[in-house]
């Protein structure tokens, strides 16, 4: 299916238009979008058919010494993904050292219930030491089951 013969026409006209600044069917901004819409076209006409025009619109941009809409807005997320990317490695660092604090902090701990667990070891044996985990009582583990005497005997 090739384009309709006029549509390479109708699309140089349109960045005639609004390189002159009177654009009639769209806004003057300096991207695809608005050629396409300029010139009555779809957009992947301009992205798959006829990327010669699409190149010689964004050239002829950057002749006049501006930028494409498309170029601004991709620097600026390019400069905020590098504010977050700064920001990000910021707050790995913090976590970072967090993590080194936590583990001091549970080495130090582990290591003062050792001492502690070896005091109460090292007392007389009239201190009564509590098991780590408590242990079920013989009487939870053998339910008692009453049997009524039969009839018979």
């Amino acid at each position: 299916m090739s384009p309709a013969p006029d549509q390479r026409d109708r699309i140089r006209a349109a960045m005639n238009r609004i390189f002159t600044g009177i654009p009639q069917h769209s806004n003057d901004a300096l991207t695809i979008v608005a050629l396409a819409t300029e010139a009555g076209v779809p957009r992947n006409a301009l992205t798959q058919r006829h990327l010669d025009l699409k190149n010689e619109f964004y050239e002829k941009v950057r002749d006049r010494g501006e930028t494409p809409d498309a170029e601004k807005r991709l620097r600026k997320q390019v400069v905020k993904l590098k504010e977050l990317r700064a920001a990000d490695a910021e707050e790995i660092q913090q976590l970072r050292s967090d993590v080194e604090a936590l583990v001091g902090a549970l080495h130090q701990s582990q290591m003062e219930n050792r001492q502690l667990r070896q005091q109460l070891t090292d007392r007389p044996s009239n201190i009564r030491v509590f098991p780590t985990q408590p242990q079920p009582s013989p009487r939870a583990i053998v339910p008692r089951v009453h049997v009524a005497p039969s009839a018979d005997g």
